[in-house]
């Protein structure tokens, strides 16, 4: 009775650990590239104009499906981490012409909290940010 009682519980065990394992794996995708988004497109209350906002969601589209496209692909982490940081470089200087000094500033405070979970669950990809 007592060796059941043990085997029933190991399993049980077993059984929670796995699943708990499976919930705690993330893999990037879809979901975490679309809360990204979600995150940097998040420009109310910083007065643009609709022509500032829309260049600025369609790059931010663009931005984040090549964060993902590097991130996904098969190269080195070396080769990885210089384009992140291409793409960081790219990104600030689009910014720096739409928006200027005083709105990317206000622009990158806004997002700052908002983008900072992300940054731990990209791992190397959070260089871009």
């Amino acid at each position: 009775m007592k060796t059941t009682v043990i085997i029933f519980a190991m399993l049980l065990g077993a059984f929670f650990t796995v699943d708990v394992q499976a919930q705690k794996l993330k893999v990037p995708g879809m979901d975490l590239s679309s809360q990204l988004l979600g995150a940097l497109d998040n420009v109310e209350g910083l007065g643009l104009n609709a022509d500032q906002t829309s260049k600025l969601k369609s790059n931010n589209k663009s931005f984040t499906d090549d964060i993902f496209k590097v991130l996904n692909s098969s190269v080195g982490d070396e080769i990885k981490k210089n384009q992140f940081l291409d793409l960081k470089k790219t990104r600030q200087n689009f910014l720096m012409g739409l928006l200027g000094q005083q709105l990317l500033g206000n622009y990158n405070s806004k997002i700052g909290n908002l983008i900072k979970p992300f940054k731990k669950q990209l791992g190397l990809a959070a260089l871009a940010l």
